[in-house]
């Protein structure tokens, strides 16, 4: 019999680096290439509908991957499935480099977004059984750390990849690191003894269920704001095809003896718990961090480089507070550590709420830095508590789960945004532009000053009416987003503190002591 990492006495933290070289490598790609898809339009010869699916085409391929990743692991050996996904995700990224069109270009992200997609929950998985139970806490400090790393660095290297040498480099930079870590996977990576290699019938239903169903909601969620949601017949028809899917993949799992997604994990209330407020979280956390860039580039005329510098900050400060967060829970209860990041975190929300078309950078960074510490007190102990009651057999299939649920809640988010973002603005454009009137001293003063003005610069009195007007409705576009992005960032903070009363469904996490310890 093969032994284990443990009783071969590998190195813990060769085998933290080891997989969290990939991890880093899958994050870092999910949004690396969001800053070179207007390059990629005009390299491809694409439209902008068609270019997204570059993005889409990945996110789909991944969800579907995320929660048969204990399954897949068992079926292969977790070894060498890591290795093979990590191998697949090379490759993929040398294709998709070398993609002459669009079509091969979204095949090939399909591909590493199926590579990449076991890669998270396998890493969490290794690293929650590496580390003796008192450890735990940091181990999970330590893969956020790494998770954080990749939002940070992803958009600023992809921009500057793409400006200096061209959008193919975004993918070809993965090769290096792909190949150290299947080197590193192949001395330091080996089977735990008790996961052994499942030779059962294949649940070929549930395969075919989960790949539908969640491929169907990704594709309702990325294109339902762009389609003008159930007025399109194509987003009723994914809708249908998923709510049938998934119902039907319920059932089949729970009646298969080896189901491709153990459901019955979530007969655990703290586990559910777990993933409830994790999909909350998922839904908060994403849906702001895509607005604050949106908001800096349309309203505020910051371009892509300035607007990573308003989030990287944010960034940092959960990447400096990760280890104390991971210290902390060592000593206190997860759960406490957890309201208090949500609370912070609801906090950071109303400071953006009071965002002004004429704030300074200093405005911006400082609420992302709040949200980041808030980020750092949620994720960590958030993880450690909802995966403390789940064995070491069913933890591939736990992380997966748990992942896909957190993408999951970031996809609805964005997606909800978007689309109260689009409503509330033509709600306050409606409103504000009612006050525009000749009625109105106020606009009509502003509407005479304008003109007097362009006629000053020898436009006619047609044209000098006209263009006043214009700047004026300009200035009522740029006033009714900036009032719809405050009303969203207040959502989004009413949302945080919804999530607490769910932390009461989490069960207290023992205390582990570190062996010697005095008791």
């Amino acid at each position: 019999m093969k032994k284990s990492a443990e009783e071969k006495n590998v190195n813990k933290w060769l085998i933290t680096i080891t997989v969290m070289l990939p991890a880093i490598m899958e994050i870092v790609d999910t949004s690396v290439a969001n800053v070179a898809l207007p390059h990629m339009q005009g390299s491809l010869n694409a439209g902008t509908d068609e270019i997204t699916w570059v993005l889409t085409s990945y996110l789909v391929s991944n969800a579907v991957v995320l929660p048969m990743t204990g399954w897949l692991a068992r079926m292969f050996g977790r070894k060498r499935f890591l290795i093979t996904c990590i191998t697949l995700f090379t490759l993929a990224s040398l294709m998709c480099g070398a993609a002459p069109s669009l079509g091969l270009l979204i095949f090939f992200r399909v591909l590493q977004g199926a590579a990449g997609g076991a890669l998270i929950p396998m890493s969490q998985a290794i690293m929650m059984e590496t580390f003796p139970p008192y450890q735990q806490g940091m181990a999970m400090a330590i893969f956020g750390v790494g998770a954080m790393f990749g939002p940070i660095i992803g958009p600023a290297l992809g921009g500057w990849i793409t400006d200096n040498m061209s959008w193919r480099w975004i993918f070809y930079i993965n090769i290096p690191i792909g190949i150290i870590a299947v080197v590193m996977a192949t001395f330091f990576i080996y089977d735990p003894s008790y996961l052994k290699r499942a030779k059962a019938s294949i649940d070929y239903w549930g395969l075919a269920l989960l790949t539908v169903g969640l491929g169907a909601l990704q594709i309702v969620l990325d294109k339902g704001q762009q389609d003008d949601w159930f007025n399109s017949g194509f987003i009723v028809a994914c809708s249908i095809l998923t709510a049938v899917s998934l119902a039907a993949l319920v059932y089949v799992e729970l009646t298969h003896p080896h189901p491709i997604v153990n459901l019955r994990l979530f007969k655990n209330v703290s586990f559910s718990a777990g993933n409830l407020v994790m999909f909350a979280v998922g839904f908060c956390l994403y849906s702001s961090i895509m607005l604050i860039p949106l908001f800096l580039q349309t309203l505020m005329g910051y371009n892509a480089t300035m607007a990573g510098m308003v989030l990287a900050p944010g960034g940092v400060a959960t990447l400096v507070c990760m280890p104390f967060v991971g210290a902390i829970i060592q000593r206190y209860d997860g759960r406490k550590v957890v309201f208090v990041g949500l609370l912070i975190a609801a906090w950071s929300m109303h400071i953006m709420q009071g965002f002004t078309l004429e704030a300074a950078y200093r405005d911006f960074v400082w609420p992302r830095v709040v949200l980041g510490i808030g980020l750092a007190m949620i994720f960590v102990p958030l993880t450690t508590v909802t995966l403390a009651t789940i064995s070491k057999e069913e933890m591939g299939n736990a992380t997966g789960i748990f992942s896909l649920l957190r993408n999951i809640g970031g996809s609805v988010g964005i997606a909800i945004s978007a689309t109260l973002l689009a409503r509330y603005s033509q709600f306050y454009q409606t409103t504000l532009v009612a006050h525009v009137n000749p009625y109105n001293p106020m606009a009509q003063s502003q509407v005479a000053v304008l003109k007097g003005a362009m006629l000053n610069r020898g436009l006619g009195p047609a044209a000098a009416e006209q263009g006043a007007f214009a700047i004026i409705y300009g200035k009522v576009v740029r006033q009714a987003y900036m009032l719809s992005y405050n009303r969203i960032f207040f959502i989004v903070g009413i949302a945080f503190l919804i999530i607490i009363p769910l932390l009461l469904l989490l069960k207290k996490p023992q205390k582990h002591l570190p062996p010697g310890a005095v008791h």
